[in-house]
């Protein structure tokens, strides 16, 4: 059975493991470990089966705005739907934390992610020029009013 809940500690092993299958510069454990510990607007979500975790999304929720941190689901669980499931229990979290917009950066190649986000009603608001450092790629900056 498919679960969805908060991020706690003892998960950032296997969120580690997620992180370094889904990106090439990974964020490191000790980032997951104060975002999770020490900051107050952190929120963040894992999805699993049987206690296997194979995703997560983070979400600062800062007054009535949220940003999306991250989000990442393992390459061996992609395709399923997953990624939509933990990205609307995302949102809904952050509607409930008192959001009513939500904004995040996408790498201008993700197109799967795009598209991803724009079920969930975000459009383009601008690009950040050279945003990723580690080839220097734009990121698509997107925006939803939350309901």
């Amino acid at each position: 059975m498919v679960t969805l809940r908060r991020m706690n500690m003892d998960d950032i092993p296997q969120v580690m493991e997620v992180e370094r299958a889904s990106y090439a510069t990974p964020w490191e454990e000790g980032i997951f470990r104060k975002e999770v510990d020490d900051n107050p607007y952190a929120n963040y979500f894992v999805i699993e089966k049987n206690k296997q975790l194979f995703g997560y999304c983070g979400v600062w929720v800062i007054v009535d705005e949220a940003q999306v941190t991250n989000v990442a689901i393992h390459p061996e669980h992609r395709g399923k739907g997953h990624g939509e499931r933990l990205f609307r229990y995302a949102c809904q979290e952050a509607i409930e934390k008192g959001a009513i917009q939500l904004s995040l950066e996408v790498r201008v190649s993700n197109t799967a992610a795009q598209h991803l986000y724009r079920k969930f009603g975000l459009v383009p608001g601008g690009i950040r020029k050279r945003y990723y450092c580690d080839n220097g790629e734009d990121a698509l900056v997107m925006w939803v009013g939350l309901k």
